[in-house]
């Protein structure tokens, strides 16, 4: 069971298509999560069960515990998800294999030598220096390639386009402050409609599209900081549906593990 034990730094919606991908193939996963994760994706990112006890992904069910019950959940086959932003468990459960997705675009503290096989997903890794390989997460033709020496694309800012739309999507915090939102994940909204607000200023839609991520209402978010997605294809069950991004992501993960298994 230790050989197939892997540890997923962050349960977000890219985090979280990992581990389902992997725990659909036979592995047993892990995720660390921070204690109040701000994720947009919430329908998709088994992270939202720091808020809500358990979430069920396509199929695949996590459940906030603790350290003491991971491997109770791991054999009720179920994903355990631990609040433990420094990945503290890494050592203690003598993962083989580590996995950071935390998508902070920067290295948070993952080492290569945390495990005999450590993988990066995105920008903030060099491989075979802080990781054995990294995953390539800009969208485009590169995405989902494996990296086994050097680094993978810069961070721009800027979100892919989806139909004709890339920072129009997104929704951003005016200001510092707690998000209040008075919308839900799902629902079709129209360009100006307000869907939500920080400290008194209004979070308006740019697109008409569905409301395909939003921020957990009572969030305290930085100035700019991305509180929301809208999908201008307006197809509401993607909403609730891992993503193509997210699914080539996932076999570039599972191509990078095994590969480095293989060899290890």
């Amino acid at each position: 069971m230790l050989n197939k034990l892997v540890i997923i730094r962050g349960a977000g919606d890219l985090a979280t298509a990992i581990g389902h991908r992997l725990f659909k193939v036979g592995f047993k996963v892990v995720m660390t999560e921070i204690d109040t994760p701000k994720v947009v994706r919430r329908t998709v990112s088994f992270a939202n069960c720091v808020y809500e006890g358990n979430m069920l992904v396509e199929g695949v069910e996590s459940v906030k515990t603790n350290k003491e019950h991971i491997y109770n959940i791991l054999n009720n086959n179920k994903i355990p998800v631990v609040v433990d932003p420094q990945g503290t468990i890494i050592k203690e459960l003598k993962a083989h294999i580590v996995i950071d997705a935390i998508m902070a675009k920067k290295n948070m503290g993952t080492s290569i030598e945390d495990a005999p096989i450590v993988i990066g997903i995105g920008p903030g890794f060099e491989a075979s220096v802080d990781v054995h390989a990294i995953v390539e997460t800009m969208r485009g033709h590169d995405l989902g390639r494996v990296i086994y020496e050097g680094k993978p694309k810069n961070d721009t800012g800027v979100p892919g386009p989806i139909g004709g739309y890339d920072k129009e999507r997104l929704l951003r915090s005016p200001c510092h402050g707690e998000v209040i939102t008075n919308s839900n994940i799902g629902d079709l909204v129209k360009k100006g409609q307000i869907i939500g607000e920080v400290q008194g200023k209004e979070i308006r839609a740019q697109i008409d599209g569905v409301l395909r991520g939003l921020i957990k209402s009572g969030t305290y978010v930085k100035e700019n900081e991305k509180v929301g997605d809208i999908d201008p294809r307006g197809e509401v069950s993607h909403c609730y549906t891992i993503s193509d991004k997210g699914r080539n992501i996932a076999g570039g993960a599972l191509e990078a593990l095994l590969t480095l298994m293989k060899e290890s």
